[in-house]
């Protein structure tokens, strides 16, 4: 049944301003493509991996693409679409969790049913793990250190989050939701970077906890959902159990790869780990500093990049 926005301000937040995309969202026509495309996701998991492995061969004897431009517009692009979901989704989240409860937030997808609002900001979130792929075009054009928790993490978003949305899966509005206030700190900081400014140190440790918190947001989100799905009648919580298998799955692991990069990257205490995770100071002759800034990535992802 399509809602209607001006309708059961109960359920819903009283947004300040709806735009008319976002009043145009038809959920049950989104959903019908996903369903019916959703498995597309593997086809281009195929091409990433692809480009992955034939991009390293062909760069291996080949100079590094510079693409500073082309990286900072990319980041601010990403930035800006990540804080417009947030600052979309939160509303909706903090009104159902004050007004309705956690198992409301958990169980319940109104946050696609009912509202356009939110339900256009989460079907923009599932539809942008694909072009975020591009992250990793970037570090292998430019010839930067890749590792096995960039390219797992971007390939089991995309196809969960795909797989996801054909179920109208209730317990994403946290993930969703976490995702989008994540990347807009993310992306924002790569923007700096980008542009050459190069914020302390302790910022980037900062977006590395905040990616461990939610994964332990995540974990517990899904240990209430099993026990809700346990208690509560049939039907009631609109989980499957192969999802939150799925999920539960890939948050733990995601903390395990994260907690590996954090403590590698900040805490180990061999010689020179903190000269590589430490951003340079800015001094007046650039070109020095971009040169041994070069010497050093940068955390993508949370992982070493850039």
């Amino acid at each position: 049944m399509e809602s209607k926005l001006t309708t059961n301000l109960d359920i819903m937040p009283n947004y300040s301003y709806v735009f008319e995309f976002e009043n145009e969202f038809q959920h049950s026509k989104c959903r019908q493509w996903m369903t019916e495309n959703w498995t597309v996701a593997f086809y281009y998991v195929g091409i990433y991996m692809a480009f992955i492995f034939g991009g390293q061969y062909y760069m291996q004897n080949r100079p590094r693409f510079e693409l500073r431009r082309t990286l900072m517009v990319w980041n601010c692009g990403l930035a800006a679409f990540s804080i417009m979901g947030a600052c979309r989704m939160l509303p909706e989240f903090y009104h159902v969790l004050k007004n309705h409860g956690l198992y409301y937030s958990i169980c319940v997808p109104s946050f696609i049913e009912v509202d356009r609002v939110a339900g256009f900001w989460t079907y923009m979130f599932v539809l942008s793990k694909l072009p975020e792929l591009g992250d990793t075009v970037f570090i292998v054009l430019r010839k930067k250190p890749l590792i096995f928790l960039h390219w797992y993490h971007h390939i089991t978003v995309l196809l969960y989050t795909w797989y996801s949305f054909t179920e109208y899966t209730s317990s994403a509005r946290w993930f969703v939701v976490m995702n989008y206030c994540v990347h807009s700190v993310m992306y924002s900081y790569y923007a700096l970077v980008s542009m050459g400014k190069y914020p302390p140190r302790a910022f980037a440790m900062l977006i590395t906890a905040l990616q461990l918190t939610q994964m332990v947001v995540g974990c517990a989100i899904n240990i209430w959902a099993a026990n809700y799905i346990a208690t509560a009648p049939p039907h009631t919580c609109h989980i499957s159990n192969i999802n939150l298998k799925l999920s539960m799955a890939m948050y733990f692991s995601y903390f395990v790869l994260f907690a590996q990069f954090f403590y590698k990257a900040y805490l180990s205490s061999k010689p020179g780990k903190k000269a590589k995770v430490e951003p340079l100071p800015e001094a007046p002759r650039m070109k020095k500093v971009a040169a041994q800034y070069e010497a050093f990535p940068r955390q993508r992802n949370g992982v070493v990049a850039h």
